[in-house]
């Protein structure tokens, strides 16, 4: 029904191959932060480290780098929220696409993470797979920390991360950077106005229904379930009636994809996430 209406293009699997996204140019202090994990390595106990950055593009300051256990999404989420409660929230964050930054089968390759962030109404940006140059200055920041805080490793978690914490104090402080003018990060950057206070609400005054995506990931209208992503769970969308039957799915300002009563089936649209402008302060 939605091709003979014309409101969908079939592309294939378009879900399954990560493309990367547009990247600003983050020129200012808080318009874009950077996120990797450098890669992991044994402590002297035999656990794997896997350290957990954060900078801000433009000043190169260093916000934190987490001595973390694994990837797990939970963990990250702590570690950003303290740091937005401490530091204010950027503009866009930009990383690569890997776990938990983004989810490789979910619709867009957003991950629970990347849904939180949009929450609090901050652009996506992805690097293109194979790309680590698009965040280089964060990747050449991991050479300096592999070489610095890591070789040899600590004997356990606590003791690396006082050695990261000792190296975020110099790199932030007495290291000065060619690209600042010979200036240290921590004399460019300025917090961040934009205050973290929890996540807003959502509402959509110019849709016919808002509905909470379950928690398997579907939209119920009614009798009728749509697979929708898991990654939502919890969301409230809203939904339009845009001809008979043909529904338009939204997710806070972004229109994501149609469905129709006859399929059942999301048909996404082309990937509405990106860099936003930074308000002029």
């Amino acid at each position: 029904m939605l091709d003979r209406q014309g409101l969908v293009e079939r592309r294939g699997r378009v879900r399954s191959r990560a493309q990367g996204t547009p990247l600003s140019l983050g020129e200012s202090p808080n318009e874009l932060w950077c996120t990797d994990y450098k890669g992991e390595f044994l402590l002297g106990n035999r656990q794997y480290c896997y350290p957990l950055t954060v900078t801000d593009h433009a000043s190169r300051y260093l916000f934190t780098c987490e001595a973390l256990s694994s990837t797990r999404e939970d963990y990250a989420f702590t570690v950003f929220e303290r740091l937005f409660k401490e530091r204010g929230l950027p503009a866009n964050i930009r990383s690569d696409n890997g776990v938990p930054f983004a989810a490789a089968h979910a619709l867009f390759h957003l991950s629970k993470l990347a849904v939180w962030w949009l929450r609090l109404g901050m652009g996506i940006e992805r690097i293109k797979p194979g790309h680590p140059q698009q965040n280089g200055g964060h990747e050449r920041l991991h050479l300096t920390l592999k070489k610095e805080a890591t070789k040899p490793a600590a004997a356990n978690f606590l003791q690396q991360q006082a050695r990261f914490d000792k190296f975020i104090d110099i790199f932030n402080n007495e290291r000065p950077h060619e690209a600042l003018d010979m200036k240290c990060p921590a004399e460019v950057y300025q917090p961040s106005q934009r205050i973290y206070t929890g996540l807003p609400d959502i509402d959509y005054p110019f849709h016919d229904k808002t509905i909470v995506v379950t928690r398997c990931g579907r939209i119920c209208l009614g009798k009728i379930k749509i697979n929708f992503s898991t990654v939502f769970a919890g969301q409230a969308v809203g939904i339009k009636e845009v001809h008979d039957d043909i529904w338009l799915v939204s997710f806070m300002e972004y229109d994501l994809g149609y469905f129709d009563l006859e399929t059942r089936v999301l048909e996404p649209l082309e990937n509405p996430f990106g860099p936003k402008v930074l308000p002029m302060s």
